[in-house]
């Protein structure tokens, strides 16, 4: 699992693995170009990444750029996410870095009407849960979710294999009719490996 997550570190940034590093990342930068665009465009924007470090540097370069911006990971104590999330929604700052855990669950981010999925999540629920946090009730913006992925990488096979676990979800609970005249009982223990 660790060469794993290193794999996926590098899909994000190489200094996220290589200490010292100094060149270049091709997702960080067409990150940094969607922020600009974002920007003369006037949308606000929730970016998320499993990897705190990852927000860490993208901080950065937004303060270098004098991007003010939301920070949220799971060290930011209850009353102050709240007060942070009311202050966004308010309209003070466009960008709010959230650490993909800690903004999974109980937040209302009505105030953004772009999502950024920095980097790719194991389970897609996961994903759902964080680009949910500006779809909430009040919403009056159109939300766009980007996900990016670094093509030909570990976060190109993840992507598939969350696309055949959603189908196979979409198979056994879309329609409760459907599946019931579609499943036979060999299809059943497949799906819950009884043999």
């Amino acid at each position: 699992m660790a060469g794993l997550t290193r794999l996926r570190q590098i899909c994000c940034h190489p200094g996220l693995f290589v200490d010292g590093y100094k060149g270049k990342s091709a997702k960080f930068d067409h990150l940094m170009r969607i922020i600009e665009e974002s920007k003369q465009s006037g949308r606000r924007l929730l970016i998320f990444s499993q990897f705190t470090k990852m927000l860490e540097f993208i901080g950065i370069a937004l303060t270098r750029k004098g991007l003010s911006f939301f920070y949220l990971n799971g060290q930011t104590p209850a009353e102050e996410r709240v007060e942070i999330c009311e202050r966004f929604n308010r309209g003070e700052r466009d960008l709010f870095l959230i650490s993909l855990k800690a903004g999974g669950t109980g937040l209302n981010l009505m105030g953004a009407d772009t999502v950024i999925l920095y980097d790719t999540w194991w389970n897609p629920a996961v994903e759902e849960q964080a680009a949910g946090r500006a779809h909430r009730m009040g919403q009056k913006n159109t939300v766009q979710v980007i996900k990016l992925v670094a093509r030909g990488t570990i976060e190109e096979k993840m992507m598939e294999l969350q696309d055949r676990k959603r189908h196979l979800v979409e198979e056994v609970i879309d329609s409760h009719e459907r599946a019931m005249g579609a499943l036979t009982e060999d299809d059943i223990r497949e799906i819950l490996m009884i043999l």
